[in-house]
């Protein structure tokens, strides 16, 4: 069992997934530790006390874990983005860039009303792409982007610079440089 007050000594790191080259940053040996799990939810929560937050929103997919586990402890309900064709019902819909193509997430419509105020959480930052697409969404639903709060940072690869010139807050609770 891990006793660090680290964050980032919860997380996993596994050489060329899903290829060679890369350093993919798993969370999941941090969601399953009780103490590493509850000490992200409270330290991704922090910077956000006293504001007033309605929704909570989650980036597919480990976004969800974390933003549902972070709506409990708010009291607030929690909206799933997801992939194109995932929702049932009718949704609206955003692209944006990957680093080879395009893809596209969605919302169901009814998901936030005007004037909601709302944060976004994901586990990571990377290009910001994901997430300047869930800011959209957000905000073509007529509600606020209170912060965007995410376990790790990717500064080489300028997501976290990239929702800074969109003026939004964003919190990361650690970085790992590289990719």
């Amino acid at each position: 069992m891990n006793r660090s007050s680290d964050v980032r000594d919860y997380i996993r790191t596994i050489a060329d997934f899903p290829h060679e080259g890369i350093m993919f940053r798993d969370v999941t040996t941090l969601f399953a530790d009780a103490r590493g799990f509850r000490m992200a939810v409270d330290q991704l929560l922090s910077p956000f006390v006293g504001e007033r937050i309605d929704k909570v929103v989650g980036l597919e997919a480990r976004g969800f874990i974390l933003g549902g586990a972070i709506a409990h402890q708010l009291s607030v309900g929690f909206v799933p983005v997801r992939k194109k064709g995932k929702l049932p019902g009718p949704t609206i819909a955003e692209e944006y860039q990957l680093e080879y193509g395009e893809a596209v997430m969605e919302v169901h419509d009814d998901a936030l009303q005007p004037g909601e105020r709302v944060l976004l959480v994901d586990d990571l930052l990377a290009t910001g792409g994901t997430a300047e697409a869930g800011i959209k969404l957000i905000e073509r639903l007529g509600s606020e982007v209170v912060g965007c709060a995410f376990i790790i940072d990717l500064p080489a690869l300028g997501g976290h610079r990239r929702l800074l010139d969109l003026g939004m807050n964003v919190h990361t609770l650690c970085a790992f440089e590289g990719d």
